[in-house]
């Protein structure tokens, strides 16, 4: 009889429990939300429609502290979480039962362990670089936008920003970026961020480039020849005298 009845019941329990979670999710949607995103997710002229937007692009926005968003702006920024995990799944569970989105993945799914880190690397140049610099570090882009910083960011939230696309950035869902590949990313960007890493170049300078190693060589570089002619002229002006 148990091996007839219990997955029925089972069932039964993760629809009650998925109902529970989508009603609690609405209720913090209606406090926190809707003034900007409508009552019913539609949009309105202070922010987007949520529908379809799936899951996964709640938790990541909501998940880092982008939303809500305390005041419009060429860019969102992250900031302090204001929601507990629980409560950010209930809205997830919401803004998802609004659409068919990018679902929340899994821990396994994000797990880089035995991922190609050689590969992740030649992805993120070739898909990721041109915004966030080759190691992750962040970039300007045009009218007061920005790529962030990825050091430090859970490999949940970068899985969730290839598949969703936020803000400026594109989306890479399954059909064009395969998980195994996403997963290859997240260890490349967790390798050579890693507190264990070496410089085979010495010093890094913040790992932003020719900007910072431009920098470097003018202010260093220039003030040393800048020393030096002073030096000599100092000298040879001093050996006229004698």
């Amino acid at each position: 009889l148990y091996a007839a009845f219990a997955p029925a019941g089972k069932a039964q329990a993760d629809e009650t429990a998925q109902s529970l979670a989508i009603d609690e999710g609405k209720k913090l949607y209606t406090v926190g939300c809707a003034s900007c995103h409508g009552t019913g997710g539609q949009g309105t002229t202070d922010g987007p429609s949520l529908v379809g937007v799936g899951s996964a692009a709640v938790d990541f926005q909501v998940g880092t502290g982008r939303m809500p968003a305390q005041q419009p702006g060429a860019q969102v920024p992250k900031k302090k979480v204001i929601y507990a995990q629980a409560e950010i799944d209930q809205l997830a569970a919401y803004v998802a039962s609004l659409g068919a989105g990018p679902i929340k993945p899994t821990d396994k799914q994000v797990d880089p362990a035995g991922a190609d880190v050689a590969k992740g690397g030649e992805l993120f140049r070739n898909n990721c670089a041109q915004c966030h610099n080759f190691t992750g570090k962040g970039g300007a882009l045009t009218k007061g936008k920005y790529a962030p910083d990825l050091e430090g960011v859970s490999p949940k939230h970068i899985y969730e920003a290839m598949q969703t696309g936020p803000q400026s950035m594109p989306s890479f869902p399954d059909t064009t970026m395969p998980e195994q590949e996403k997963k290859d990313i997240i260890a490349y960007i967790q390798t050579v961020n890693g507190s264990e890493t070496a410089s085979p170049g010495g010093l890094s300078l913040g790992g932003l480039g020719p900007v910072s190693e431009g920098l470097f060589a003018w202010i260093f570089g220039l003030g040393a020849l800048v020393a030096t002619a002073v030096w000599v002229a100092a000298h040879t002006a001093k050996a006229k005298k004698s």
